[in-house]
C-alpha cells in the first residue's frame, strides 16, 4: 500500500453507524447517577505549549497528593 492508497483508506471508513447528538450518552450518565457532576477538571487549549503545561499541572497534582489522569487528543493533518 502506498502513500496515496493509504490516504484513501483512511478517509473512506464510513461512519453509518455514527449517530449524532448528545442523547445516549445523557441516558447512560443518567443510568449512573451522573457521576460527571462530582469529578473536577483542568482544560487546556489553545496553540502552544498544552503537552509541557499539562506535563507541569500532572506533577504539581500528583506531588501534593491528587489522583491525576492526562489526556491529550491531537487532530491529525498529515499522516506521513
Amino acid at each position: 500500500m502506498n502513500y496515496q492508497e493509504a490516504l484513501e483508506y483512511i478517509h473512506s471508513i464510513s461512519n453509518v453507524f455514527c449517530k449524532p447528538g448528545l442523547d445516549r450518552i445523557k441516558t447512560l450518565c443518567d443510568r449512573f447517577n451522573n457521576p460527571q457532576d462530582d469529578l473536577r477538571f483542568i482544560h487546556v487549549a489553545g496553540t502552544n505549549a498544552k503537552g509541557s503545561t499539562c506535563a507541569m499541572l500532572n506533577s504539581i497534582l500528583v506531588k501534593q497528593g491528587l489522583k491525576v489522569g492526562l489526556f491529550t487528543s491531537p487532530y491529525i493533518k498529515f499522516f506521513n
